[in-house]
C-alpha cells in the first residue's frame, strides 16, 4: 500500500515536471539539451520506482503463494494424522479385545483350580495369580474405556449398587499391585449408620474413574502409602452423597500442574514424570467422567510430599429399602452463625449437612475474595476456611480477615479445612494464624469436638 502511494506521488510530480518544461519551452525557449536531460532524469526515476514497486508486488504475491501451500500442506498433514490417530483407536481396541479374551480363559481357569483341594500355599499362590490376572484384565478395560470417552462415546447407565462389596474386590487387586511395589494400602468404608442400603449410580464409570486415580498413586509413589476411602456418612432425604479419597505419599505435584490438569484441555504435560511409565495417563479422563456424573474432581498436591485426589457424588438411595431415622442431638442450643469458604459445591452441601446437624447456621463462599467480604458485611461465631480456593486461598483469606476491625474486637475462631493433612500443613496454617485444623473426610466427632472447643458449650453427653 505505501509502494503504491509513493508510486502515485512520484507520477504527479513527473507529469508536473513535463508541465512546468513545456510552458517554460513556450514562455521562454529552453535549450533542446537541457530538455532531454530533465526528462531523461525523470524516466530513469520513474523506472526505478516502477521496477521497485513490481519487485515488491511480486515478492508479496510469491509470499502468500508459499504461506497458501504451507496451510495446504499441514490440512493434508492434519487430515493424515487424524487417519492415523483413527487407524491407532481401532487397532488399540482390537489388541485389547484380543488380549481380553484369553485372559478370561486365565481367570476362568484359576477360578476352577480353586475349587479343587490345594494346601494353603498353593491357595495363596492362585490367589496372587487370580488378583494378578483381575488387575491385568482391569487395565485393558480401562485403555478401552478411556479411548471411548475420549471418542465421547460415553453416556450413564444407573443401577443399584452396594459400594463396600462391588468396590472391596477393586480395592484389594491394588493391594497387591502395592505389595509387588513395596507399598502400604489400605481402604476403608465410612458409613452414615449400621444400616444399609443401596444406591443408584453407574459402578462401571465409579470403579473406571478409580482405576485411573489408585492406578496414578502407585505408579508416583516410591514408597509409603496409599490411603482410599469411601466416606458415605453423609445422607440427605432421598439423596447419598459419597465422597471418595485417594491419598498417596509420592512425587507430588506444584500448584502450576495441577490447574493444568484441571483445565478444560486434554493435554496434560508430564514431562517432568519421564522416569515414570504411562505419565499419570487417565486424569483428564477422570476428570471427565466425574463431571458427567455430577461431581468434580479435585487435587490437593505437594511436591515430595503426595497428592489427594477426591471427589463427591450425590446418589440416589433405593427405594426398596428402609432406612431408619437416627435421632442426631445438636450440641449447639443458641443461635451460632458460620461462615463456609468452599468452591466446591458437593463439599459444601456435605459440611452444611454435618454442621446444620448440630445446630448451626451455614453462609458459603465460593472463594476466598467472596469469604472477605462477607465478613466484613456478617456476623459469623466461626469461619471453616478451605485452603485450596480459586482467587485467593484461605491462606492469603484468613491474612485479609484478620486485618480487619471486626476480627481485632471478636478473634473470630478460623478452621482450616484440607484433604492434605501433612504435618507441614498443619504447621503453615498455624503460622498463617489459623486456630485450628479439619482434615477431610470431615469426622463427625472431629467436627463435635472442635464446636465445642470454640463455641464455649459443655462437651456433649
Amino acid at each position: 500500500m505505501l509502494a503504491k502511494i509513493i508510486l502515485l506521488i512520484f507520477v504527479g510530480i513527473a507529469f508536473a515536471s513535463i508541465f512546468f518544461v513545456g510552458f517554460n519551452f513556450l514562455e521562454e525557449p529552453l535549450a533542446l539539451q537541457s530538455i532531454s536531460l530533465l526528462l531523461a532524469i525523470l524516466l530513469l526515476v520513474l523506472v526505478a520506482i516502477a521496477f521497485s514497486f513490481f519487485k515488491n508486488q511480486y515478492a508479496n504475491q510469491l509470499e502468500i503463494e508459499n504461506l497458501s501451500n504451507l496451510i495446504n500442506d499441514l490440512k493434508e498433514q492434519l487430515n493424515e494424522a487424524l487417519d492415523s490417530a483413527d487407524y491407532k483407536s481401532i487397532y488399540l481396541a482390537n489388541m485389547s479385545y484380543e488380549i481380553r479374551t484369553p485372559l478370561n480363559t486365565v481367570l476362568g481357569m484359576l477360578n476352577m483350580l480353586k475349587q479343587t483341594n490345594l494346601d494353603p500355599d498353593q491357595k495363596a499362590q492362585v490367589e496372587i495369580a487370580d488378583y494378578s490376572s483381575e488387575h491385568l484384565l482391569q487395565l485393558v478395560n480401562m485403555i478401552i474405556d478411556n479411548a471411548r470417552v475420549d471418542d465421547g462415546e460415553v453416556e450413564l447407565n444407573l443401577a443399584a449398587i452396594n459400594l463396600k462389596s462391588d468396590l472391596s474386590r477393586l480395592f484389594k487387586i491394588f493391594e497387591y499391585q502395592a505389595w509387588e511395589k513395596g507399598l502400604e494400602l489400605e481402604f476403608k468404608f465410612l458409613f452414615e449408620s449400621e444400616a444399609k442400603f443401596l444406591v443408584l449410580g453407574d459402578v462401571a464409570k465409579i470403579q473406571q474413574v478409580l482405576i485411573n486415580l489408585i492406578n496414578n498413586a502407585i505408579k508416583f509413589t516410591n514408597n509409603g502409602k496409599i490411603t482410599i476411602i469411601v466416606d458415605q456418612t453423609v445422607g440427605i432425604d432421598d439423596d447419598q452423597i459419597v465422597t471418595f479419597y485417594i491419598k498417596d505419599t509420592g512425587v507430588g505435584m506444584s500448584s502450576h500442574e495441577v490447574k493444568r490438569i484441571l483445565k478444560t484441555s486434554n493435554k496434560v504435560d508430564v514431562s517432568r514424570f519421564s522416569d515414570y511409565r504411562g505419565g499419570g495417563y487417565g486424569l483428564s479422563i477422570s476428570r471427565d467422567l466425574v463431571k458427567l456424573m455430577g461431581g468434580e474432581l479435585k487435587i490437593e498436591s505437594k511436591e515430595n510430599k503426595g497428592t489427594t485426589f477426591y471427589f463427591s457424588l450425590q446418589l440416589k438411595k433405593t427405594l426398596n429399602v428402609q432406612v431408619p431415622s437416627a435421632e442426631v442431638k445438636p450440641i449447639l442450643f443458641d443461635k451460632f452463625s458460620v461462615l463456609v469458604a468452599e468452591d466446591n459445591r458437593m463439599n459444601q452441601k456435605v459440611i452444611k449437612f454435618l454442621l446444620e446437624q448440630q445446630g448451626a447456621d451455614c453462609t458459603f463462599a465460593k472463594n476466598g475474595v467472596e469469604a472477605v467480604d462477607l465478613y466484613k458485611i456478617l456476623d459469623f461465631d466461626m469461619v471453616f476456611m478451605d485452603i485450596y480456593m480459586p482467587d485467593l486461598d484461605g491462606y492469603q483469606a484468613t491474612e485479609k480477615i484478620k486485618k480487619t476491625r471486626k476480627y481485632a474486637k471478636h478473634k473470630t475462631p478460623i478452621i482450616a479445612v484440607s484433604a492434605n493433612a501433612f504435618d507441614e500443613d498443619i504447621e503453615n496454617a498455624k503460622l498463617a494464624g489459623i486456630d485450628d485444623f479439619l482434615a477431610k473426610p470431615i469426622e463427625v466427632e472431629k467436627l463435635k469436638e472442635l464446636l465445642v472447643k470454640y463455641a464455649s458449650i459443655d462437651e456433649p453427653a
